[in-house]
């Protein structure tokens, strides 16, 4: 692949942007219209090449899913009509669809492989299926099942009561996904909560959920019921965006329909900690998923401790937080984040690689990084280690960067946010 040039003349970045929908919520709105009975409509739908792969693998299932635009429709007879498909089931760089269709397979009566591209075969799937198999499920693979290619022939499974070593909403969804179809009661139980989306999602299908204190349960042989889901937009991807308004100069930027799930708005008390000049302004509190117009301007920024329960808040963004604090006052410090590195890549090494490139005093710890503040960063020649989120962060990095970056493999952004270029031009064109 061509390498992508980029170059900012430091620019002031003006104007307003909605940032394309919340990449978990569209990859289960898919899954529960196709778990639910009836015809359920999607609005807002991120059409990025991790969530079309969700809609590929349930068209191999027999569901008849329709795209237009950023509405889907997804029509189904419930799980129970999903038909044995005759040809892998391809999950292309999602390990969100990987790990949570483990669930979903585990108790039904069919027989299916599941495998994905080279990041996803390098990523751990046995925290999945270790749980799994302890409700009965019968999952084979590579070392185990350790990674893909993975086989799940269906069974009937019972209910379990399960302790989280590690957050992961990952591993959650998964084991609620299967308690969908055991005997009994599911009990997840986090020291640390991660994102509820499941959660949230279950009861908007029309399931009953309980949550308390960090304990979800969840009863098994619950019937879904198709309804509408509206998608807010991804956090994840707004965050570099937030970042980047910060870190530039007279900069004013408005972001519209932002999901801020307490569970996903880390970012936004990593920046309000760090002093940056921002503003929330709630659009509909009272969704299934609340969303918020948020303003961002450049700011005077310093640094903080990132650590313990705020860290499942904000795994994804990370590594744009680490270019954030590489342009403030004083020393950053983020830690409890070992999650990082079985992502799509190991971000601990792979940030702190590229920012050392750019000239960033930055320096990986076991379980994260620590940044010091502040520093000129300079051009350099970078990659994306084919991930959406370092990309990403490179590219945001070239808007303050004194010459030009060239970012390797700038494609992989369209995983999460297909227009991410598109908007960076919207808002530095004076």
């Amino acid at each position: 692949m061509e390498a992508t040039k980029l170059h900012y003349k430091k620019p002031s970045l003006q104007g307003t942007i909605t940032v394309p929908g919340d990449k978990s919520v569209s990859h289960r709105s898919v899954m529960f219209g196709a778990i639910a009975e009836g015809t359920t409509t999607v609005e807002g739908f991120l059409l990025g090449e991790d969530c079309l792969s969700t809609i590929d693998c349930f068209r191999k299932l027999g569901v008849q899913i329709d795209v237009d635009g950023t509405n889907v429709t997804i029509t189904s007879n419930g799980i129970d009509a999903w038909q044995e498909p005759t040809e892998v089931l391809y999950t292309g760089n999602s390990g969100t669809t990987t790990r949570l269709m483990l669930g979903l397979l585990a108790g039904t009566k069919l027989h299916t492989v599941m495998t994905g591209d080279a990041s996803i075969a390098k990523r751990p799937m046995r925290r999945v299926a270790d749980p799994l198999r302890l409700m009965g499920a019968h999952i084979t693979g590579r070392e185990n099942g350790q990674y893909t290619p993975v086989a799940i022939q269906g069974k009937e499974l019972t209910a379990i009561d399960y302790t989280m070593p590690v957050a992961s909403a990952q591993v959650k969804s998964a084991i609620l996904l299967a308690g969908l179809r055991a005997q009994g009661t599911t009990v997840v139980r986090e020291s640390e909560v991660s994102r509820d989306h499941t959660e949230r999602m279950l009861r908007q299908f029309g399931a009953q959920v309980d949550v308390e204190d960090g304990v979800v349960s969840f009863a098994g042989g619950q019937k879904l019921t198709a309804t509408h889901v509206k998608v807010p937009g991804d956090i994840s991807s707004a965050a570099f965006f937030l970042v980047a308004g910060a870190i530039t100069k007279d900069s004013h930027i408005v972001l519209k329909n932002v999901g801020i799930n307490p569970t996903r708005d880390g970012i936004i008390s990593v920046l309000a900690e760090m002093g940056a000049n921002m503003t929330l302004k709630v659009e509909d509190e009272l969704a299934a998923e609340p969303t918020a117009e948020v303003t961002i301007q450049s700011s005077e920024l310093k640094g903080i401790t990132i650590e313990g329960a705020l860290i499942p808040r904000l795994i994804d963004e990370i590594p744009i937080i680490a270019l954030l604090a590489t342009q403030a006052q004083g020393t950053t410090v983020i830690k409890n984040a070992e999650e990082l590195k079985v992502k799509e890549t190991d971000r601990i090494t792979a940030v702190v690689t590229e920012l050392k490139k750019l000239g960033a005093n930055i320096e990986a710890t076991d379980d994260g990084m620590i940044i010091h503040g502040p520093t000129v960063l300079h051009g350099a020649a970078l990659q994306s280690y084919g991930d959406h989120r370092i990309g990403m962060m490179a590219a945001i990095a070239a808007l303050i960067t004194e010459g030009e970056v060239v970012l390797d493999d700038a494609e992989c952004i369209a995983v999460s946010y297909p227009t991410f270029f598109e908007h960076v031009e919207t808002l530095s064109q004076k």
